[in-house]
């Protein structure tokens, strides 16, 4: 098979080239890391869990640019770690509710960096209308259970209290889908019934576990998972597998303009940045089973870092370089949301 790969890779100048992405990404402004994106031995002698030998993947081919561009994606709580394969068919379900309300819209395209080359796989959240819908591992934190808590990116909020109802969809699409609105700040008079507030966390580490999509995603997310938070905490992170419920007021009750209440948002992201607290969830398929591990790291900058190919022996370089250092590992690179910044020497750079 990896033959075969190798072959479509060439007739399609998809060949894995790791220095032609690292001089390519540095090109366009994305801060970059040199470091080796394995930290131990191989074979292994610092007891990473291996995947099994059955667990066969595509190293072959360029992974960068497998990622579609979208305004924002969001993750719908469910308290589960595997869905039905097309989780937007789920009758009955949010996912399934947003997926109908999803309404295409027209807005004007800003490209902030129009000297910078362009590279598939890397964009802004101006460069698409489409909302990516994705199921998540979190319990609603809403009082009443019926009632969904959904987590948005790139703005890096948790809006609760979202019923599974067409209605409820309809709700959340006008009040914080719409591409038209900037950024979330709570949501609108005639949509209340929302709580919304910053999340609580210096990044969001979300793996794919959707098994009934792809069996190595479930046999990659819970080694992933125990990888990650043992990394974290022996630097000293506090590590969540599931939402807190909120101690502050929502965005809802703030008072102020709209100016002021952004104001306060930005710095609340702000402070966040050296909080050392990690939110780790499974998600639903996100593309790309092939080259699982799959992992997405948020942060409250508004970055989304998507990295393929991620074992074991690749969570320490991870933590290292990209969480704590804001540099991206180009050879695990599927491409993100906010990356090019010209001029910065870290993702974190404000």
């Amino acid at each position: 098979m990896s033959a075969l790969r190798k072959l479509k890779a060439w007739a399609l100048n998809h060949t894995l080239d790791p220095a032609a992405i690292h001089s390519q990404l540095d090109a366009a402004g994305v801060p970059v890391s040199s470091a080796d994106c394995r930290t131990c031995a191989d074979p292994c002698q610092d007891g990473h869990g291996e995947y099994p030998s059955r667990f066969t993947v595509d190293m072959e081919t360029q992974m960068l640019g497998s990622v579609r561009p979208f305004c924002r994606q969001i993750m719908v709580s469910t308290g589960v770690t595997d869905w039905d394969r097309e989780i937007t068919r789920t009758s009955g379900s949010l996912a399934s509710h947003i997926s109908s309300a999803h309404r295409k819209v027209t807005i004007p395209h800003s490209n902030a960096n129009p000297d910078l080359p362009h590279i598939p796989g890397i964009f802004n959240a101006s460069d698409s209308a489409e909302i990516a819908i994705l199921n998540g591992s979190h319990k609603t934190i809403s009082d009443d259970h019926q009632l969904e808590t959904i987590l948005v990116f790139p703005d890096y909020v948790v809006v609760s209290g979202v019923p599974s109802t067409p209605q409820g969809a309809k709700m959340l699409w006008n009040s914080v889908l719409d591409p038209r609105i900037p950024r979330i700040l709570g949501s609108t008079a005639d949509e209340a019934a929302f709580s919304t507030w910053v999340l609580p966390y210096s990044c969001v580490i979300t793996l794919c576990s959707h098994k009934r999509r792809d069996n190595r995603c479930g046999i990659s997310a819970p080694k992933l998972e125990r990888e990650f938070t043992h990394s974290l905490q022996h630097r000293g992170w506090t590590v969540d597998t599931q939402l807190e419920h909120m101690i502050e007021s929502p965005l809802e009750k703030l008072n102020g303009t709209n100016e002021e209440k952004e104001a306060h948002v930005l710095e609340t992201l702000k402070e966040l940045q050296d909080a050392k607290k990690a939110l780790i969830l499974y998600n639903s398929h996100m593309g790309g089973h092939r080259y699982a591990g799959n992992c997405i790291i948020y942060t409250p900058r508004g970055t989304s870092v998507w990295y393929g190919r991620v074992s074991p022996h690749e969570v320490e370089a991870v933590v290292e370089n990209t969480i704590e250092k804001g540099l991206i590992l180009p050879p695990l690179l599927r491409g993100g949301l906010g990356l090019s910044k010209q001029g910065c020497k870290s993702l974190h750079d404000w």
